[in-house]
């Protein structure tokens, strides 16, 4: 006498009410296996163990269920592809976790605080695994952008570097992740370039600056950094026969240093009077005029203004229009203050690639809002003045005087 058939969803729900939740995963695990067997028979007419050029192995793939996480065997088919008719609505719900996962990680979310939004979408959880492999998939999409072809001239270029604790080898270290911004010879701004490096030695610029030249960066007119030494050799090798611009700001903390407080606030005021002046030549005549008139009080700050006199003043040999941006790392500055609002959540990077992603990531956000962006950094006809043959032959009289 046969066996009366059991309901399913009677036994289903014998199942919840016991809240036996290994048994009812184990129950769909089977069953989802078995309509996927069923499916893969209909599809290239061979049951399981029946002998067929069209089978091919299976593939494993973790199913997220009310009742758990479910690991089932994908079979194989070749020549095409199979994915399970069941999953498919579940296909569309994984890309957009996937996209809230990685808008999170792009805007500094921790591992840890993205399983807790995950949980807040009325999903279970997330490993810290799940997330980290999940936002490797921004892996392809940052190492194309970080690499494309540099088309067209790049007359400015900033160059920066910020650091963030990453853990090497066991150990938490501060690593240096460079960035270059340029502005093209239309007047646009476009990130050029990043990299993260144990430091920012003149070795590591070097190879950063040969990257971006290898990628087709030309026609620099004017590189605007801080006064690191490694940084200005780098720049002197690379991009031999460009000017180069000290930051203004980093100058002013430099000498205001070596001056004592109480002097510090009227010292500033003289020192500011100089990039007041109407032209190179006023503003380099007015530097010397202070030299002179601090050497002795304040010889260090005196032989400091001697001795960047040209560094600080590059910026005034541009069109006029363009110098209030051009004086210092500012524009830069500011981008890097994005990059460290959202790494400060992470805190330390489990390894230098999940920074650069981060990183990346944000770059390449910043990028495409610049390229859609309605108003150019510089005008045309602005930038159109750097071909003049009088700004040509100032460019070539400032480089043989820092040469």
């Amino acid at each position: 006498m046969a066996k009366p058939r059991m309901d399913l969803s009677a036994f289903v729900g014998k199942l919840l009410a016991e809240q036996d939740g290994d048994v009812l995963r184990e129950g769909i695990r089977v069953l989802s296996q078995a309509l996927m067997e069923s499916e893969v028979a209909g599809l290239i007419g061979a049951e399981r163990h029946e002998r067929t050029a069209y089978r091919n192995g299976s593939r494993t793939r973790t199913w997220d269920t009310r009742v758990g996480t479910i690991e089932l065997a994908i079979p194989k088919v070749t020549p095409g592809t199979y994915f399970p008719a069941l999953l498919q609505p579940r296909r569309r719900a994984e890309h957009a976790l996937l996209a809230v996962v990685q808008e999170a990680w792009v805007h500094g979310i921790s591992t840890r605080k993205v399983d807790d939004l995950v949980k807040a979408l009325g999903i279970d959880g997330i490993s810290k695994s799940e997330v980290s492999r999940i936002c490797g998939e921004l892996d392809t999409t940052i190492t194309a952008f970080r690499t494309r072809p540099l088309t067209g001239e790049h007359r400015y270029l900033w160059l920066d570097a910020t650091y963030h604790k990453v853990r090497v080898d066991g150990r938490v270290t501060s690593q240096a992740t460079v960035v270059a911004v340029g502005i093209t010879s239309e007047g646009e701004r476009q990130v050029l370039g990043v990299d993260v490096g144990p430091s920012e030695d003149r070795s590591f610029w070097t190879g950063f600056l040969r990257s971006l030249v290898k990628r087709g960066l030309k026609g620099v007119r004017l590189v605007i950094s801080d006064a690191h030494e490694g940084l200005k050799q780098a720049i002197s090798t690379v991009l031999s026969g460009t000017a180069w611009q000290r930051c203004r700001v980093h100058f002013m903390r430099n000498l205001l240093a070596t001056v004592p407080h109480g002097a510090r606030e009227a010292v500033a005021a003289i020192v500011r009077t100089i990039f007041a002046q109407p032209d190179h030549a006023s503003a380099l005549q007015q530097l010397k005029k202070i030299a002179d008139g601090l050497r002795s009080r304040f010889s260090k700050a005196a032989t400091l203004l001697d001795e960047a006199a040209e560094d600080i003043l590059a910026y005034r040999h541009v069109p006029l229009e363009h110098q209030r941006q051009l004086h210092s790392t500012n524009p830069l500055e500011r981008l890097n203050k994005e990059i460290k609002r959202r790494s400060n959540v992470v805190g330390i990077f489990p390894n230098p690639a999940a920074g650069l992603r981060l990183v990346g990531a944000v770059l390449l956000e910043q990028d495409d809002e610049w390229a859609v962006a309605e108003r150019r950094y510089f005008s045309a006809e602005s930038m159109k003045q750097l071909n003049t043959p009088e700004l040509a032959a100032t460019t070539q009289e400032i480089l043989a005087t820092i040469m």
